[in-house]
């Protein structure tokens, strides 16, 4: 059977499970009319040297620092309340080093009901999705 005629049941069932439900996530969350972006992306970031956690919001669209890390908010969606809670930001996160080139290290959705779902995987970082917001009134500093 040649792969365009493929059946989309067939080849859902021969994808990862973990995969399935990023793009079953993902698919709900732009596609659902309930779902709405926000300004904003609550993350936490854990230092894994210090073993300090750090709160910090990411406005879409800007860079944030944390440590060595250069974190971009594309996009964050929350669920709507009534709905089943969950909110998820597609990121990019580059490793910028003093004296080495950078280097993009993460480029995609993080869940924040599944963190471990799509993680950034770094030696010294792990950072994660807490929320969206659309306003700005939050008392997180924006980046360490």
């Amino acid at each position: 059977m040649a792969p365009s005629s493929r059946s989309a049941a067939a080849l859902h069932r021969r994808l990862p499970r973990s995969y399935a439900r990023i793009v079953g996530v993902a698919g709900a969350l732009a596609v659902a009319p309930a779902a709405h972006a926000a300004e904003i992306a609550v993350l936490q970031g854990l230092d894994k040297v210090t073993a300090r956690v750090s709160s910090f919001e990411a406005p879409i669209g800007e860079v944030v620092r944390f440590g060595t890390l250069e974190i971009v908010a594309r996009t964050c969606r929350k669920r709507p309340p009534e709905e089943t809670p969950e909110s998820a930001a597609f990121l990019e996160i580059t490793d910028n080093r003093s004296g080495e080139t950078p280097r993009r290290i993460f480029s995609g959705w993080m869940f924040a009901s599944s963190p471990a779902l799509s993680a950034l995987e770094h030696p010294v970082y792990d950072v994660w999705v807490v929320d969206c917001r659309n306003d700005s009134s939050s008392s997180a500093p924006r980046s360490r």
